[in-house]
This record gives structure tokens, sequence and C-alpha cells, in this order.
């Protein structure tokens, strides 16, 4: 997590969406209690359930010391609606958790597939906001991941061992089909 608090996007950022680790993730934590010291807002993600093709995300407010419920996954997301979702537009950086990753911004998820729908539209225009960054264990990485026209690439990887800019270029998020 100390990469991450030394970057110069994360200097300047003033939201952060975050995750909360299960199952082996590292854990941001620390970034969000770092960020709320820093007087910036945090986010963690919510997912709503609205039948089978309505399966979104959204990014609560969230304070260190607020209280969690864990969803159907058993993950922890901010309990209640106390504050109105932050449009993923509007973020400045998301930290994203990976089960696998690779040199070129690929990512491999737990599968629901709701980090990729959410972040959509970064791969229908050019914009750079939100910066994405994958967290993982440098032992995660693998030489090359299949990617298909709606995978959502990574703009930075931190791992346990290193700061990774993406093959593909910083910023863009189109991945090349291999």
């Amino acid at each position: 997590m100390q990469r991450i608090i030394t970057l110069s996007a994360y200097r300047r950022a003033r939201h952060i969406a975050a995750y909360m680790a299960s199952d082996g993730e590292i854990s941001p934590e620390y970034v969000l209690c770092h960020a709320s010291l820093k007087s910036k807002r945090s986010y963690l993600p919510r997912i709503h359930f609205g039948g089978k093709a309505n399966k979104h995300m959204s990014f609560q407010r969230y304070h260190p010391r607020q209280k969690l419920r864990s969803n159907r996954y058993g993950i922890g997301e901010p309990a209640g609606l106390r504050y109105r979702a932050r449009s993923p537009e509007l973020l400045d950086i998301v930290l994203l958790p990976l089960a696998g990753f690779d040199k070129e911004g690929r990512r491999l998820g737990m599968g629901g597939g709701f980090y990729d729908r959410c972040f959509a539209f970064k791969n229908q225009h050019s914009r750079q906001k939100p910066l994405l960054i994958g967290i993982a264990h440098h032992c995660q990485e693998v030489s090359s991941l299949p990617a298909d026209d709606w995978d959502i690439g990574l703009d930075l990887i931190v791992t346990d061992r290193a700061v990774i800019t993406p093959r593909h270029g910083r910023g863009k998020n189109r991945i090349p089909r291999t």
C-alpha cells in the first residue's frame, strides 16, 4: 500500500474507490485510512441485483470506522444509503482486486463482470478518469490472459514488489485480442 500512497496520481486524487478484501486479496484498508487522514473521499463498491440482466455496481461513500454489511458474496459494503452513489466517471482512482493479471494490463477477477460493466465507458471514449489500479500479489502474474471486447484494461498494477505500467499504454483501455 506504500507504493500506492507515493504515486503522484494518488496525491492529486480527491475521490478514491477501493474494495474490502476477501479470499486472499491484498487489503487496501491502509490506503482508505490514509485517504481519510488526507481529507480525500473514499468509496466502496455496492452490488445491486435487479434480475439476471440488471446486475450492476455503484460506489458508496465510506469512512474507515463505518459499519459494513455483508452482501450475498460475503463482502463488506457500506450499510445504508446516507450519501448518493458517486458516478464512476467522477472517481479519480479505483483500486481493483485481481485474481490474476498480465503485463498488457489484462485482469482476471472473480468472474462477475461487475467492474467491466461499471467502467465500460472507458472502452467507448478516450477518457482518462478514473485511473484503474489493480492490486495483486506478484505471484498472480501470468504470461498472458485472453481478452474479450468488453474487458476493461488496467492503467497500473501494484504488487507487493513493483508498480507495473501495462505495455498497452497508460490510460489506454483497449486491450488487443490475443
